[in-house]
């Protein structure tokens, strides 16, 4: 899992003026749990960039003055007008609790669905894992190289390694759906051999 480091402080005062004015100030009000005690701290919003508008999933090493915790984002909130970001809360990774996170989907393979002219519709870009921390996977590979024309693969179709998969098993990952000038193709072929 990659790693990446937020550099924060702690808060002393909690309350919605407070965090309004760190907002103004471009700092991002946030909390940790999981652990001994809630942690409230705030962070430079410049560091979540990383974490935030990537799909990839972060370990974070959280530097709250001086002290380290080892954690991972566990919700985002954002202001409904303008995107900012306005919250985030993280939990502390400890060795022998599960965590529960949602890691993105890896496709392997080429599927010959798409070699005939197929187009491959990614229906789930994230699967919801439950894993000790040693054992989080960067992300989940899906083969699709027996995914055929009009064809879709299941969550149920994954072997996990070492983790639990949360998400229904019955909920498609990806599809190769027919396009409508390879339809019509098929349609004038059909009415050929008649």
């Amino acid at each position: 899992m990659k790693q990446l480091e937020i550099i924060g402080f702690k808060r002393a005062n909690l309350g919605k003026q407070v965090s309004k004015d760190l907002r103004n100030e471009s700092f991002v009000p946030g909390v940790l749990y999981g652990g001994a005690e809630q942690v409230h701290f705030y962070a430079p919003a410049i560091l979540f960039r990383d974490l935030v508008y990537s799909p990839e999933v972060y370990e974070v090493d959280l530097n709250i003055e001086g002290t380290h915790y080892r954690a991972i984002l566990q919700d985002l909130q954002f202001h409904p007008v303008n995107e900012m970001l306005l919250h985030v809360d993280f939990l502390e990774l400890q060795e022998d609790k599960p965590v529960k996170i949602d890691v993105p989907v890896k496709f392997v393979g080429t599927s010959p669905g798409v070699i005939v002219g197929g187009k491959l519709v990614t229906k789930l870009r994230k699967l919801r894992v439950k894993a000790l921390p040693a054992n989080l996977p960067d992300s989940v590979e899906v083969d699709i190289s027996d995914l055929e024309l009009g064809k879709s693969i299941k969550v149920s179709k994954v072997k996990p390694a070492n983790y639990e998969i949360l998400t229904n098993a019955n909920a498609p990952i990806a599809t190769v759906t027919i396009p409508r000038a390879l339809k019509s193709a098929q349609a004038e072929e059909a009415r050929g051999k008649k």
